[in-house]
């Protein structure tokens, strides 16, 4: 695939920093993997410490004056005097990894004035990747192309909560996807065309979503809350409310049938 040459330098280091991420993360994915876990039965692997580890490090020797803000690293307030923070998930969809599902991706963001300027989603046991910069389009690499989806009714999915709803809704007005460990992969899929929608529950956090909200925004879909409003990074807290992600040409309508639902809350 060609390179783009809007591709910004901070993309062009995005990238190199997931792929080797993704090597790290390959190391222990379906092999020995250390795991624990954290508050609220999060659990954690020795492979999202160790990816976590070599990003925070890297980024902080190759762009010192930047903030950080990840998964795995105890919350530094400096970060938001800065202009310019690394938001990062070293490994976004956790538990499939560690039950041995490939939706799993490394998921990186810089952020300025509250708003992903370059971002990655890495899915390395899918050999995908996605690479944004702000108005200058999205990078889609990957070894096989994926067919677009031809459902009848709008093609979405979500939480395991909401995609239980969502079969039991009679004559429901979407048809769904089963459920995908990572969230950042499952709205990737809306800007590929894949999926018509994605919606995620309230109490995610901004590492989860920040690098897909640009690829979202640069392929001509959009990320909103309940009230239509995009989000801001970089806050004092961290957790972002319900979204929905859909194509701008069917925003109105797909929005229209969650809210409906009671999916936006």
């Amino acid at each position: 695939m060609a390179v783009n040459k809007k591709r910004s330098e901070d993309a062009k280091l995005l990238l190199e920093l997931a792929l080797a991420a993704g090597e790290i993360g390959l190391k222990y994915f379906k092999s020995e993997n250390k795991v624990w876990f954290k508050s609220g039965n999060s659990p954690v692997s020795q492979a999202d410490k160790e990816i976590d580890d070599y990003l925070r490090l890297s980024f902080a020797e190759k762009r010192p004056d930047y903030g950080w803000l990840s998964e795995e690293t105890e919350d530094n307030p400096e970060r938001l005097k800065c202009e310019r923070v690394i938001i990062a998930d070293p490994v976004d969809g956790t538990r499939g990894f560690i039950e041995g599902r490939n939706e799993w991706c490394i998921s990186i963001a810089i952020v300025e004035n509250g708003r992903p300027r370059d971002g990655i989603l890495h899915c390395p046991a899918l050999n995908r990747t996605f690479l944004a910069t702000k108005d200058a389009g999205l990078e889609i690499i990957e070894t096989e192309k994926a067919l677009p989806n031809t459902t009848k009714n709008p093609y979405v999915t979500g939480s395991k909560k909401l995609i239980e709803t969502m079969k039991e809704l009679k004559n429901a007005p979407f048809d769904v996807m089963e459920f995908i460990p990572s969230l950042a992969y499952r709205l990737a899929l809306v800007a590929t065309g894949e999926l018509d929608g994605a919606f995620a529950r309230g109490g995610a956090s901004e590492w989860d979503v920040a690098a897909a909200d640009l690829i979202l925004e640069e392929s001509g879909c959009k990320l909103t809350d309940a009230d239509q409003k995009t989000i801001k990074y970089n806050r004092p807290k961290v957790q972002v409310p319900a979204l929905i992600a859909t194509h701008n040409k069917r925003y109105e309508e797909i929005f229209a049938l969650a809210k409906q639902a009671g999916f936006l809350h």
